[in-house]
């Protein structure tokens, strides 16, 4: 018994410094959220491997075009790798947290957010921080506060509450369009929505982004079910051939007509064009987004006769009024090649703004591209 539990306590110390030297090695796998994010991104490429292996697996039609033509299996491949590519940018690219912001507009005052070098002092007690510093601390909190509370004052009409602007989980104050994100715990600019395939927030720093990627998986898609659906019409055409062959549709027709290749490819194809649909859809959606300079959030929560911009000022705008967009051409512009700050903060248009936005189309604006 004792030497048992020796054994025993023994094998647990190795496992104990073997999790340790892996989690020198790789900090991530320590972390539960890194470790399911490092798993959903295995299964989505797991997942694209698995229905474009698939075909070049059963098609010997494809294989025999492949060699002879190269280029066409080329630029497929091309595709399938840009689309993954495209997803890990986008999986790790910022949404344009409040914070960054933040700390971006105060520009030198933001020292004390970047983990600054804190003068000690001994003392039988140990390491404390001098009064001195931490004045000088707080003081540097205060003003960048102060700066920011001011900046953001700036975007919101006149008369508003700083405290409907005040965020109650992180409390930060938000700029118009902000909201927080219970999934990230932060506020994100602009924010759209968190993406659960992705693991992170659509926002105005990877809306852009994420419309490419919607566009380059539906190419991708697409393509393969147009794989798909010639292979499958291949094996048709051979099993009507045997079927004319001997006169009638046997068993052994049909036998050789559903075989267990073309079942798993029938049901690989129906759930592509499952996903067809889903992001035929959603890239519409996303690019009606983009024209008019909107986000899901705040379509959403208007449809949903909620005020999403907390501010009584923009209550009972009309159904198509869009309080953020300058036009088809501008709206595009600042959405696919945004210029100076990373963080670009957006005023809220003032009620004449809104109320010619609202006014009928005549000829003249017809003429003069008042939509753009």
């Amino acid at each position: 018994m004792a030497a048992a539990g020796v054994c025993r306590s023994s094998a647990r110390e190795d496992l104990e410094k073997l999790s340790e030297r892996c989690s020198l090695l790789c900090p991530d796998l320590c972390d539960r959220a890194s470790r399911s994010s490092w798993g959903l991104k295995a299964a989505m490429v797991l997942l694209h491997v698995t229905f474009v292996g698939v075909v070049f697996l059963f098609d010997a039609n494809l294989i025999r075009k492949t060699r002879e033509e190269p280029w066409f299996t080329a630029v497929y491949l091309v595709v399938f790798v840009a689309t993954l590519v495209q997803y890990f940018l986008t999986s790790g690219s910022s949404p344009g947290y409040v914070i960054d912001a933040m700390r971006a507009g105060n520009g030198s005052n933001t020292t004390y957010m970047k983990s600054p070098i804190l003068k000690q002092s001994n003392s039988r007690n140990g390491n404390i921080i001098s009064s001195t510093t931490q004045n000088q601390l707080e003081r540097q909190s205060s003003y960048s506060t102060s700066f920011w509370s001011k900046l953001v004052m700036d975007l919101y009409p006149p008369g508003s509450a700083i405290r409907n602007w005040t965020c109650t989980y992180c409390n930060i104050i938000q700029p118009p369009r902000a909201k927080h994100c219970h999934d990230c715990d932060k506020c994100v600019l602009q924010f759209d929505h968190h993406c659960v395939w992705l693991g992170t927030c659509i926002g105005q720093g990877n809306h852009c982004r994420f419309w490419w990627y919607i566009f380059e998986e539906t190419i991708l898609c697409v393509w393969t079910v147009v794989l798909y659906i010639t292979f499958l019409h291949s094996e048709i055409v051979k099993a009507c051939l045997f079927c004319s062959y001997f006169g009638m549709l046997t068993i052994s027709a049909w036998a050789d007509l559903i075989r267990w290749k073309d079942f798993i490819a029938i049901v690989l194809l129906a759930l592509l064009l499952f996903c067809l649909i889903f992001l035929l859809l959603l890239l519409i959606f996303h690019s009606y987004l983009a024209l008019t300079n909107q986000t899901t959030y705040e379509m959403v929560r208007r449809h949903a006769c909620i005020l999403y911009l907390k501010v009584s000022v923009l209550w009972g705008i009309p159904e198509k009024v869009h309080p953020f967009s300058r036009g088809i051409s501008k709206n595009l512009d600042t959405f696919c090649c945004p210029r100076g700050s990373r963080y670009t903060l957006e005023a809220l248009p003032r009620m004449e703004e809104l109320e010619e936005r609202a006014r009928p189309y005549t000829c003249i604006d017809i003429i003069s591209c008042r939509c753009c």
